[in-house]
């Protein structure tokens, strides 16, 4: 029993370092940007260390090595949470990759990125001309910042010295059917308000309401339940 404890504790460790180790060398594309080949050679890897513990170890104990895992993972982000140079170690630091318009091929080469790889990142950020941007910053969990030259940014309500009303976040009135009534006494309303609302959109019973929220601007949306629209627009093809 103690010899399969010390294989199981022993195994687990040797698995998470080793899948560590791997993860790093193999550079932060995100899963949505590995091709199909990474994505299956990443799957061989994790099985293999799974079916390594497995064929070592038998019994209810091998239940033991997830919680190991989990607890060597949780343990991971603490320390990156804490440490600087462990953050920096583990996790990576961000990485220029356009700097000032131009590209930066040997930073490129780091991370085993081609020129393709950096252009599709691109155009996910809606740039599809190099001319427009200024910086590229590829950050430690795959993504890509980008910054715009100033002559190709949007024009703002700052810019135009125009003021802007304050607008935040809206909130729920009814979900489901039932009133959020946290909601409610937040915005300082009262349940008679909120009736004579429903009835001025022709609706009598709360439980027909899917969804009410109420904007910063005091419009209050209502989606109900089961109405369906005079038209349902298709995308997909005949």
């Amino acid at each position: 029993m103690l010899h399969d404890l010390y294989i199981v504790i022993l195994y687990s460790l040797i698995i998470y370092f080793l899948l560590l180790i791997l993860t790093r060398l193999m550079g932060r594309k995100l899963l949505s940007q590995m091709t199909y080949f990474d994505f299956v050679t990443g799957i061989t890897i994790g099985t293999i260390g799974a079916t390594f513990i497995t064929v070592e170890v038998k019994g209810f104990i091998i239940l033991l090595s997830p919680v190991i895992l989990s607890l060597l993972v949780i343990a991971t982000g603490y320390l990156t949470l804490k440490s600087v140079p462990a953050r920096k170690i583990l996790e990576g630091e961000p990485l220029v990759l356009i700097q000032n318009g131009k590209i930066l091929e040997d930073n490129l080469k780091n991370v085993r990125y081609n020129i393709d790889d950096l252009m599709m990142l691109l155009r996910e950020k809606k740039v599809f001309n190099m001319d427009e941007v200024e910086f590229a910053i590829l950050e430690p969990n795959g993504k890509l910042s980008v910054q715009k030259k100033s002559q190709y940014l949007p024009v703002s309500a700052k810019d135009l010295n125009i003021s802007t009303k304050y607008k935040g976040i809206s909130s729920e009135m009814i979900r489901d059917g039932e009133i959020v009534h946290q909601n409610i006494e937040q915005n300082n309303l009262s349940y008679e308000w909120l009736y004579n609302q429903l009835q001025n959109n022709d609706i009598e019973n709360i439980d027909d309401v899917f969804l009410a929220t109420l904007s910063t601007e005091g419009t209050l949306y209502v989606d109900l339940k089961k109405d369906e629209p005079k038209y349902n627009q298709k995308v997909e093809d005949d």
